[in-house]
């Protein structure tokens, strides 16, 4: 009997969890393994897709006659067996379909592409064949970069069945290569030509004399040569042309690491340091299940503690996972790592290239890289025998992912942890709400840094209330108590971090005679003005115009900006402090590869005075010559209708905060607000964590809200307001007749910002604490979303959003 694989195909018009039966050829019977990536056939005509082998068989349910596999793209599975298991239990967990799952962990360039091909068949005619296919052999069908005239043509010429559509899988992973050498004689043979040329032509002898040291079979890649022998690519072609050398391709991996770092050592713990150390190492040593929170204050020395735990693992031949937020934090946290353990550690996150993305990505899955580092999408690295796994700023809600599958690192870091035996540590000063309830439970190992290392005290923080300062100066960004305080650090020759959460040059335009804003032609949401570029821009689509100098809508010519941007109160920053170096730093700032990395070494060697930045600046950065950190809107997230709007306030103002004096020079911190007496600024000021939890709790017990209820979030959208609104209170329909009457269920109504890309949002929210046919209904829902889903209309489940926006 012919072996069966079954296939979960990648198509993404109809999705299913249920894999198809294909044959497997007889030339590839026993080659093909769970985990294989594959192209089949799929549906009527040509059509071929990619696909994953998810099991293999001797018999299938399928009576008719099995289509084949029809090429295999790797030689050995991008899955191990762990990372199979972990994307059944994703999409059973996150209301995603398997194959999402599957895409989701695997590097951009194991994603193959399928290109179509419009093929001739022998019913044209020598004009036809002369016209659409001059070459005669089949032409790529990309309508984009094609004509309407030769698209219509061969629409007709296929309708009239004189050509087919064939379709290829593309497999983008590609290895990077370069020149490698080999002596091409024995070294005594080498001796002898070197005797001959070494006066007439020195760089050869020079070149032959190095051969000789070239003691194994392994190629050297020529660029090495060139630098260590000191000869040019001309000589080693004179070489080769003379025999002396063999060149070949071999294989090298893409670096993503641009600067040497300096190793490190194990630096001294303090008494708490050490008892988590400790109580974390035990729980390695003994392979347990246990989940740990380090609630340490910013500058606490929770990195040490990580590094040290690391190291336990390295020692006992595991390897160690290590989460971090933001890009922007990857370079410093990546640095440390990789000074402690060199060439043992991978990076992984979005900033990479896709081939440096690749080449770490197989370095890890070869065994070669034991340590990985990187953002939320690291956590599905292919990493075995883990030891343990670390996620530094676990309240940080880039963790979540917003589009499918919509999971969070930290379920998935659990996940792992109880699979392989090890522990998982959760660290941050400022905890969510949900870990500290869960270590309040005992859910979790509760470990305290309480002090700074080196007993450093924490800054003082100053609140500075605006509405007071914007009756003294009736405009600006600044109030006079901070601008004071940079003037002083200026002339110590110290530096300063000032945080403003948005970017651009301001918030919106108006008219001042008819109140028009001018807005986004996609979305309900006004335009930002960015002077770098001159334009209008949303930060939702991506849409840009001119700046208008006329009202469109009266015509009036008092057309004005209002609010404030990073780029604004660059400029202003620059007039009240002419001779300072100050480096901005946001998205528009940071769009280039690298460029987090190069503002923030730029910083790091005093190249800049002032850092000035979104909240991208808040975390996670060390420099010991930062005395002052300015927040300048503090209010921002306060007035967001999100039930997590001051949970994010009082950690952003905490983390930022702890930016300050972190070395021997004292720091000092101004937090600028309209709303000086709200508990998450008043106790972001005296950095009191445990109260504001103790406070917060009684607040989400008050809404019934997370983590007293689970939640989950229902998104109808679609480019006609009614089709969304529609849809919407049909799921609204089948979730009160499946769920019982204790589940709450609030909506539908249309989101906060109603229409984004074009397409109007609505939403219903269900929060709930025991619902057991909740997961039979919500299948319900998605099955029955993907007919319409074809016709414009996109329904998303989101299990514990991060907002209800």
């Amino acid at each position: 009997m012919a072996q069966i694989g079954q296939v979960l195909v990648d198509v993404p018009t109809m999705q299913t969890n249920d894999p198809y039966s294909y044959a497997i050829p007889a030339e590839l019977e026993h080659q093909v393994e769970v985990g294989m990536r594959v192209t089949v056939p799929f549906g009527r005509g040509k059509r071929v897709v990619s696909g994953v082998v998810v099991g293999l068989s001797d018999v299938t349910n399928f009576d008719g006659q099995l289509k084949s596999i029809q090429s295999v793209l790797d030689l050995a599975p991008v899955l191990n067996t762990e990372l199979q298991k972990l994307a059944d239990w994703l999409a059973d967990t996150t209301y995603a379909f398997r194959i999402t799952c599957i895409q989701t962990m695997l590097p951009n360039l194991l994603k193959a592409q399928t290109e179509r091909f419009i093929q001739p068949t022998t019913a044209l005619t020598a004009t036809e064949m002369g016209t659409y296919f001059p070459d005669g052999a089949p032409r790529e069908f990309d309508a984009a970069k094609l004509d309407d005239q030769t698209v219509s043509g061969l629409l007709k010429l296929q309708r009239a069945g004189k050509v087919e559509v064939v379709y290829q899988v593309k497999d983008r992973a590609a290895a990077k290569t370069t020149t490698g050498i080999t002596p091409a004689l024995p070294v005594s043979k080498l001796q002898e030509i070197q005797a001959t040329v070494a006066k007439k032509a020195p760089k050869q002898a020079d070149l032959l004399a190095y051969l000789q040291t070239m003691t194994s079979d392994t190629p050297i890649a020529q660029s090495q040569i060139v630098h260590r022998a000191g000869v040019s690519a001309a000589v080693i072609n004179t070489a080769a042309d003379k025999g002396w050398l063999t060149k070949q391709q071999i294989e090298v991996y893409r670096d993503p690491f641009h600067q040497p770092v300096k190793p490190t050592q194990p630096l001294k713990l303090n008494a708490e340091q050490q008892v988590a150390v400790d109580q974390i190492t035990t729980a390695i040593d003994q392979q347990k299940v246990q989940n740990f929170l380090v609630e340490g204050v910013t500058g606490s020395g929770k990195t040490e503690v990580y590094l040290q735990s690391i190291a336990v693992a390295l020692d006992q031949g595991r390897t160690a996972l290590m989460l971090v937020p933001e890009i922007a934090l990857t370079p410093q946290m990546v640095n440390r790592v990789k000074a402690r353990f060199g060439q043992r550690v991978a990076v992984l996150h979005s900033g990479l290239s896709k081939g440096e993305q690749y080449d770490e990505w197989r370095r890890i899955d070869s065994g070669e890289a034991t340590v990985v580092v990187g953002a939320r999408s690291a956590v599905f690295a292919p990493v075995k025998n883990l030891g343990i796994i670390i996620m530094d700023e676990e309240h940080e809600s880039s963790y979540k992912q917003d589009e499918n599958p919509r999971y969070h690192a930290r379920d998935v870091a659990l996940w792992r942890g109880q699979y392989n035996q090890c522990p998982v540590v959760l660290g941050s000063a400022t905890p969510s709400l949900e870990t500290r309830a869960r270590a309040a439970k005992g859910l979790y190992t509760r470990l305290v840094l309480a002090k700074r290392v080196n007993d450093r005290p924490l800054p003082p923080v100053h609140i500075v209330d605006m509405r007071e300062e914007v009756k003294q100066r009736s405009e600006g960004d600044f109030s006079q108590p901070l601008l004071t305080a940079i003037q002083t650090r200026l002339d110590r020759q110290e530096q300063v971090v000032l945080m403003l959460n948005r970017r651009g040059f301001s918030s919106f335009v108006m008219c001042r005679d008819c109140g028009f804003v001018l807005k986004c032609p996609n979305c309900d949401i006004s335009l930002t003005l960015h002077m770098d570029t001159h334009t209008m821009k949303c930060h939702y689509c991506g849409h840009e115009e001119a700046i208008p100098h006329v009202c469109p809508n009266c015509h009036s010519r008092k057309i004005r900006y209002y609010g404030t941007g990073t780029q604004k109160v660059e400029q202003a920053l620059q007039r009240e402090f002419p001779s300072a170096n100050i480096l901005r730093m946001d998205v528009d700032s940071t769009r280039r590869k690298g460029a987090h990395e190069r503002i923030l070494q730029k910083f790091g060697k005093h190249e800049a005075d002032i850092l000035l930045g979104t909240q991208m600046i808040a975390k996670g950065l060390d420099f010991p010559n930062v005395t002052l950190v300015g927040v300048l809107n503090a209010d921002t997230a306060l007035g967001l209708p999100d039930f997590r709007a001051s949970e994010r306030t009082f950690q952003l103002l905490t983390q930022v905060s702890g930016r300050a004096g972190r070395a021997s020079k004292p720091g000092e911190v101004f937090i600028q607000t309209f709303n000086p007496d709200h508990y998450a600024i008043q106790l972001a000021q005296q950095q009191d964590y445990e109260r504001f939890f103790v406070t917060e709790m009684h607040m989400r017990h008050q809404g019934s809200y997370p983590p007293y209820y689970f939640a989950v979030q229902l998104t109808a959208s679609h480019e006609e307001e009614a089709v969304a609104a529609k849809a919407m209170f049909q799921i609204v329909a089948a979730l009160k007749k499946g769920l019982s009457p204790d589940a709450i269920i609030l909506g539908p109504t249309p989101k906060a910002i109603a229409r984004v890309k074009r397409k109007y949002y609505y939403q219903v929210v269900i929060k709930y604490k025991q619902e057991p046919q909740l997961k039979t209904v919500l299948e319900q829902i998605r099955q029955a979303a993907q007919v319409p889903a074809r016709h414009g209309l996109s329904v998303t489940i989101d299990s514990e959003p991060m907002n209800f926006m």
